[in-house]
């Protein structure tokens, strides 16, 4: 049952009247869509009340369809609408005032999965900074956390290691909605922009995403349901390294490994750690693209078996220990460019420093690398918390 009313809903419910009189454009990907699952661009084109003039795709393309990272999309025109389709990737990641020109307003409506490497915040970040520069209003259209909103995890982001992957100081797992987080950004980085967001009706900080009653629609190609954004937070790490994170099979950052691994040992090894919330089954698999394409990998899958209690950050750093560990020889970290990084370590980027591959490589436990990250993450919260709309 529906318990939980989008930012999209409620603007549907009210006709999009808030919008009446204003030049629009619409920031969206494939799961903007309502409680019945039509598109937003549909719903905004056809109200009477929205004057929608543009569109405006972020990574994976407007429409979702441009598989893995790094690949960019063309601007277009919408077959459905005849709208032009701007692209938020590649050249232009943050809108130009050409873009722009034609609107007063830039309506967002991008579900996010509650981690930092997750791109969608930092377009809307981008987006936020250049509708301050041009003078142009954005409305957030807010959605669910899909992780809940009570937890937080991992390293809080050295400003030192700024990308696209990572453009302000939050941790590898938020807590917090793309709206709060929109409110968040206006304040960090001290943009007069004016901003609104529209609410959610009906959701609370401990309510995942299944909790919501919504249906769940994968907001990128590699995101393809509620169970792959729970281990996304620490899984996303893999990419920093030379092992597949499940890319090309059906549960990609569930499953990951490499030709070399060896899943029951690597399976065993983690089952000591007593990782809660969490089991291992090792297994083989052959990915259809990405790293080893076509070739038989070992390694395992992580089995959630208790959200409240899994704790994905520490979870993937002990795999990612154990394997290098075991596999020495065969192991390594993963050489730029990567999400247009080129000198930086693609791990570096997204731990959000060097310190966490330090600790790794220094065999640091992944519970003394945990205790290392609370007094980061007691701070986070005390700086978000003003931003925080939901109880």
């Amino acid at each position: 049952m529906q318990t939980v009313m989008t930012g999209l809903d409620v603007m549907v419910d009210r006709g999009f009247a808030p919008l009446a009189g204003r030049r629009l454009g619409l920031l969206a990907h494939p799961a903007s869509r309502d409680a019945r699952l039509r598109r937003a661009w549909r719903l905004m084109h056809q109200a009477p009340d929205a004057d929608l003039r543009c569109l405006f795709g972020p990574q994976h393309g407007f429409r979702g369809d441009t598989q893995d990272n790094m690949i960019e999309f063309a601007p277009h025109e919408d077959a459905t609408t005849g709208l032009p389709v701007h692209s938020l990737y590649g050249d232009h990641r943050q809108p130009t005032a050409e873009m722009l020109a034609d609107i007063d307003t830039l309506v967002v409506d991008l579900q996010d999965v509650g981690a930092r490497y997750y791109t969608f915040v930092w377009t809307l970040d981008l987006c936020l900074e250049a509708c301050a520069r041009e003078g142009k209003s954005v409305v957030v259209l807010d959605r669910p956390n899909p992780l809940g909103g009570a937890a937080t995890e991992g390293t809080v982001l050295d400003t030192e290691y700024v990308s696209f992957v990572g453009r302000a100081s939050i941790p590898m797992r938020h807590g917090l909605t793309m709206g709060e987080l929109a409110l968040f950004l206006r304040a960090w980085r001290g943009l007069d922009v004016d901003l609104d967001v529209v609410w959610m009706d009906g959701w609370r900080r401990d309510q995942d995403f299944d909790a919501t009653g919504l249906p769940w629609v994968l907001p990128s190609p590699n995101m393809p349901t509620v169970d792959t954004a729970f281990v996304y937070p620490g899984g996303c790490l893999l990419e920093g390294t030379n092992l597949s994170e499940g890319r090309g099979t059906t549960r990609p950052f569930e499953i990951f490994g490499a030709p070399w691994i060896d899943g029951d040992r690597l399976a065993a090894r983690l089952r000591g750690w007593n990782l809660p919330g969490v089991r291992w089954r090792p297994l083989e698999f052959e990915p259809t693209f990405h790293k080893f394409a076509g070739q038989l990998c070992g390694g395992v899958q992580a089995h959630v078996t208790d959200r409240r209690t899994f704790e994905s950050v520490t979870s993937y750093t002990a795999a990612i220990a154990a394997i290098r560990e075991q596999c020495p020889a065969e192991f390594a970290w993963r050489e730029p460019p990567y999400e247009y990084e080129t000198e930086k370590r693609p791990i570096d980027i997204l731990a959000g420093g060097a310190a966490w591959r330090e600790q790794v490589e220094a065999g640091f436990s992944p519970w003394r690398m945990k205790a290392g990250w609370e007094e980061q993450l007691a701070v986070f919260a005390e700086h978000v918390e003003e931003f925080k709309h939901y109880g």
